[in-house]
């Protein structure tokens, strides 16, 4: 048997698709009695948090393993197989070791080193003996699992490259000042009472924030957890000379009302709709009276001669214009070369079909008696010094523009009008009031709550960005030795437990002997006293334990070894052991693994 995991991450799909395939508990537990129910599998456990579903069992064939175990996965997260296998990531034996190693070490965290991934590997560990689809392999794997991430914590700084999902989402809003100073005196608004929403109460707390609201579906939930957050930081708050933090529960219908008074909410769900929508919260919004800052004036062309405040524009002015009468007017519109015309007047370098109110929209037969055009260089009245003179262009030398003027004008049956893009002025954002946390998957919160003005909306989609310029800490490297290092020694042990049935069936072969040489024995010499037959029988065992003793030794090591699993069959082929022993031994020992396993994991859950 050989350990598979096939999954999918934020490292591998778009939040858009985590939000979809995330699974419920109900979906969970079907998905592992279903895995451990197909042809490939004998185990099954499913690791399932805000931004991975990994599913890893114990699969004798590889290929149909991996075939079988992305078939349920589409199954129960109801995306489509066809969609789905692209996001997919498959690690087989050790790699797949390898992996779930760094997932409890929090290398593959959206924010690396956080530790809460250490409590979501133990709630999946005892869901799968619950259900009893976790054997010997995955409690193995898992209780390995955590070792290998409290480890790691304890052994590095790794905490110190990364926070939990919850700081850093709160760092978010906090924009390079420190969580606490951003946090203190603020009124919070917590919907959900799972480990994720505990987690950010018991964060916020801890910064000063001024109250506590949890809002819950189950409203026993909440009181629980806004009693427990009163009763600890009362008493921290007494150690430390603080304040008390007021917390209290609220139905999860009361969460309209809690908005409007509410400057930070987190929420972290199980639900599979949407929790908040963009109306609810605009209408919290209006409740609170936000006042959004007018836009600024657009800037006038000299208000930066003026010295005004504000960003100025400066754009160039259009030349003076001079209007032609009707004995003057160059304007021929049979000269019009239709739609090409067109293009060249627009082509045409400093021309300018003034955009006034003299010449815009006026018609064809009205633009034969008026015709306005700029001079491109110095007028020779300019030349001359001649202050506010204007000279018109020269017919002849700007025939072709002005033809092409008279052929637009017949065209469009108007002047075209070109105007210079007027600057346009951004409108500011007012500061955030209200900081929406959305740490569930699927999400509670609508997207579009962060196109309202006065509203700031961090979720996973955005943490995932985020997180991505996170600066990693020197101790990553620290933690990857030692995850590789775990890998090696699990391997070992592994490879080394596989071969241990082979050696047990074999001592227990050379037990049967030795017994019936022995009853051979009493046959022939029926005149033995109990004390020879004893010392005949003790030498006779020894000198077997002593034969048996370098060779099992040495295939429990050699089979440690990448590799080493052939050693096992070597054993059975050399001593014809029967493979029916073996095989009866291996469940003996995976039914009493199993046992002290589940019993161990009982009692640490009850300490």
């Amino acid at each position: 048997m050989s350990l598979l995991v096939v999954g999918l991450s934020h490292r591998s799909a778009p939040v858009s698709v985590l939000e979809r395939a995330a699974l419920s508990a109900d979906a969970q537990i079907k998905l592992l009695q279903d895995t451990v129910a197909a042809e490939p599998a004998t185990e099954a456990a499913v690791l399932a948090t805000c931004n991975r579903i990994e599913l890893y069992a114990d699969v004798d064939k590889f290929h149909a393993g991996v075939a079988e175990l992305s078939t349920l996965l589409a199954q129960h997260s109801g995306v489509g197989l066809e969609e789905l296998t692209p996001y997919l990531y498959v690690h087989y034996e050790d790699r797949a070791v390898h992996h779930l190693f760094s997932v409890a070490c929090g290398l593959d965290s959206m924010v690396v080193g956080e530790g809460q991934i250490l409590g979501q590997i133990k709630d999946a560990l005892a869901t799968a003996q619950e259900l009893h689809s976790a054997g010997r392999l995955l409690n193995d794997l898992f209780q390995q699992a955590l070792r290998v991430g409290k480890r790691a914590h304890s052994e590095t700084g790794i905490d110190r490259a990364g926070q939990s999902l919850v700081t850093f989402g709160l760092e978010q809003f906090a924009e390079g000042a420190t969580v606490d100073a951003w946090a203190r005196d603020k009124r919070v608004l917590v919907i959900g009472a799972g480990s994720m929403s505990s987690l950010a109460a018991a964060t916020l707390a801890r910064a000063g924030v001024a109250e506590v609201v949890v809002a819950n579906r189950t409203f026993d939930r909440a009181e629980r957890l806004a009693t427990l957050l009163v009763e600890q930081y009362a008493q921290s708050a007494t150690r430390e000379g603080g304040t008390d933090v007021l917390a209290r529960a609220v139905p999860i219908d009361a969460v309209a009302d809690e908005l409007t008074r509410a400057d930070v909410v987190v929420s972290c769900t199980g639900a599979t709709g949407l929790v908040l929508t963009a109306e609810v919260v605009a209408t919290a919004m209006e409740g609170r009276a936000v006042r959004v800052p007018a836009p600024a004036p657009a800037p006038t062309p000299d208000a930066g001669a003026r010295g005004a405040s504000g960003p100025s524009v400066v754009r160039s002015e259009l030349p003076p214009t001079s209007v032609g009468t009707e004995e003057n007017c160059p304007l021929d519109p049979a000269a019009a070369q239709g739609a090409q015309s067109v293009q060249t007047v627009q082509g045409t370098a400093g021309f300018s079909v003034l955009g006034e109110a003299a010449v815009a929209g006026m018609g064809a037969a009205e633009l034969e008696q008026h015709a306005a055009w700029v001079d491109k260089g110095a007028s020779a009245a300019a030349a001359e010094g001649q202050p506010g003179s204007v000279a018109l262009l020269d017919p002849a030398a700007e025939a072709e523009a002005i033809s092409a003027l008279a052929a637009a004008a017949t065209l469009l049956g108007r002047v075209p009008e070109r105007r210079r893009p007027e600057p346009v002025a951004e409108v500011p954002r007012p500061t955030p009031v209200l900081s929406l946390l959305d740490l569930a998957m699927p999400r509670d919160i609508d997207a579009a709550a962060h196109r309202l003005p006065g509203v700031r909306l961090v979720d996973i989609e955005s943490l995932a960005e985020a997180s991505a310029d996170a600066p990693m800490a020197a101790d990553v490297d620290q933690v990857r030795r030692i995850v590789s290092d775990e890998v090696a020694a699990f391997g070992a042990a592994l490879r080394a437990a596989h071969i241990t049935p082979t050696v047990v069936a074999l001592r227990t072969m050379a037990a049967d002997v030795v017994a019936g040489e022995i009853a051979r024995l009493d046959g022939r010499l029926p005149g033995l006293d109990d004390k020879q037959r004893s010392e005949i029988t003790q030498t006779v065992r020894r000198v077997v334990d002593k034969l048996l003793h370098a060779p099992t030794v040495r295939v429990k090591q050699l089979a440690a070894e990448p590799g080493g699993a052939g050693y096992a069959d070597a054993l059975r082929t050399l001593f014809d052991l029967d493979q029916e022993t073996v095989a009866a031994v291996s469940k003996a020992e995976g039914r009493d693994a199993d046992s002290n396993n589940f019993e161990s994991a009982e009692n640490r859950g009850r300490a």
